[in-house]
């Protein structure tokens, strides 16, 4: 029987928990600096 074990990491976060929270937390920060450039430099 082929058991499965978690990926955690040394401090015992659950990674494939955190990508999983990842997928649905919105933009990142370079996504957020990237839109409001292309809207400043829109505006002018």
């Amino acid at each position: 029987m082929k058991q499965h074990m978690k990926n955690v990491t040394k401090a015992g976060t659950d990674i494939d928990d955190v990508k999983r929270q990842n997928q649905h937390s919105g933009l990142t920060y370079n996504q957020v600096k990237q839109l409001l450039g292309d809207q400043y430099i829109g505006k002018k």
